[in-house]
């Protein structure tokens, strides 16, 4: 009778345990998933944003057409990356972006009247308080996958993480132009 005790006691804790990292890991799944649901919120912000910016400038910038289209582009394919979820495509329409936006506040320099331009103030404070919460987000993302990959991969977390559908997601990663300083000297040669 004592054994039988010993094996239900044994089978308790274990169920408990298994309940456990179950909880624990839907809890992480479920951090991924609404760091992305508040990065998309500021990349909808964002995407809202940039036409006001882009025609404000297009006002002032009748040589540039180039530097805001390569913005426009940018934002479309960020806005697409966005609505199907998909990280790697995010992360290098993300740096084509980020990298648009700085030749773009980096041209609006050589335009005196568009820099003092109240519109075009109001719309750059914006968009660079957007990207500023943008890159928190992203930050908070990473971290979250991160955390969660590493569970899922570690013992017994792994057992339960395989036996349940758990899985690993994707880092949002960004392209190497996105990483480097805008050439400001080529920007004013045109």
């Amino acid at each position: 009778m004592s054994g039988l005790l010993v094996f239900f006691v044994i089978l308790a804790v274990i169920a408990v345990f298994v309940v456990f990292i179950f909880n624990q890991l839907v809890t992480l799944k479920h951090n991924i998933g609404r760091s992305w649901s508040n990065i998309d919120i500021l990349l909808k912000q964002r995407h809202d944003e940039l036409p006001k910016l882009v025609e404000t400038c297009r006002q002032y910038m009748k040589f540039e057409q180039e530097t805001l289209e390569k913005v426009m582009q940018a934002r479309s394919q960020v806005a697409s990356a966005r609505e199907t979820q998909n990280i790697g495509a995010l992360g290098a329409a993300e740096g084509a972006l980020r990298v648009g936006l700085g030749n773009l506040f980096a041209v609006a320099e050589a335009y005196p009247e568009l820099k003092s331009n109240e519109t075009f103030q109001h719309l750059q404070a914006r968009i660079t308080g957007l990207e500023n919460a943008i890159a928190d987000r992203r930050e908070f993302y990473n971290e979250s996958v991160n955390i969660n990959n590493i569970r899922v991969e570690q013992f017994p977390d792994t057992i339960i993480a395989r036996l349940f559908g758990f899985g690993q997601f994707p880092l949002l990663r960004f392209a190497a132009e996105e990483k480097k300083d805008v050439d400001l000297k080529q920007l004013f040669s045109h």
